[in-house]
């Protein structure tokens, strides 16, 4: 296992003649929220445990534009797109790795319009694909641990992905109990299409009270996440349930950090 005390930027790979395996897509939460900072973190740790070289943008990383085209302002979406484009491209990024749902989305399908063309995955694609590989080498401690995972909408619905989330639970031999409105028939965690950023219209449920209802029923000890948004309406909903110091929501990433073998 690597000892990384600090993470490169393309530019200082670039200064040292270094070609990073990915870039690290950090995202706006993954850099800025405190909570889903915990998640950038156990995902290099990941990383770092499999052996591969990475690297991120830092401060040349601009948000992606999910948020802005979402809620209907075009002009910011293709401002920021542009811009990030021609970082990457200026770097010659070839694959792009991101924890984010959102970012994966925008990056994977929406960029190349603007010439962004990249083989984008999902943190939980890419993770599958290292256990497979014998990169990345779990242990079994999860085994038979109660626990239940949520499709964000924007791997699963907007993407089709089901499938590399379930695989890396059932690496560590968790006992996954699956919510009622799952895969297909998933449910919103409230956040998605901007909805993040503003309150509740009045005189309706909280769309994340209602779907963290769903995830308790299922008896678990912890809910799993692909998502820094959902991890954290989720956390919200436990609060309105009383059950935040019963139930813990975990990001796969971190989930899968305390599985590693040493």
């Amino acid at each position: 296992m690597s000892e990384k005390t600090q993470i490169k930027t393309m530019a200082e790979c670039t200064a040292e003649g270094i070609s990073p395996e990915i870039l690290f897509w950090v995202g706006c939460s993954g850099s800025y929220d405190a909570r889903a900072i915990k998640i950038s973190k156990a995902f290099t740790a990941l990383l770092d445990h499999a052996g591969i070289s990475y690297a991120i943008l830092g401060a040349e990383e601009s948000c992606c534009g999910d948020p802005a085209r979402r809620a209907g302002n075009e002009f910011i979406f293709q401002m920021l797109a542009i811009q990030n484009i021609e970082v990457m491209n200026a770097y010659g990024v070839k694959h792009i790795v991101t924890a984010c749902p959102h970012g994966y989305h925008t990056l994977k399908n929406e960029y190349p319009t603007y010439g962004g063309n990249y083989k984008v995955q999902h943190h939980t694609q890419y993770l599958d694909e290292l256990i497979k590989s014998g990169k990345l080498k779990l242990n079994d401690s999860g085994k038979n641990e109660k626990i239940t995972y949520h499709d964000s909408c924007y791997l699963g619905r907007v993407n089709d992905e089901y499938e590399s989330p379930r695989a890396l639970l059932k690496a560590v031999k968790a006992d996954i109990r699956e919510v009622n409105r799952s895969g297909k028939n998933g449910f919103c965690c409230g956040a998605g299409g901007a909805q993040m950023f503003k309150e509740e219209e009045k005189g309706t449920e909280r769309v994340n009270t209602n779907r963290t209802k769903e995830l308790i029923d299922t008896g678990c000890k912890t809910i799993t996440a692909n998502c820094p948004h959902c991890v954290t309406m989720l956390e919200d909903g436990l609060k309105d349930h009383n059950k935040e110091e019963e139930i813990k929501v975990m990001d796969i990433a971190e989930y899968l950090s305390v599985h590693l073998n040493d």
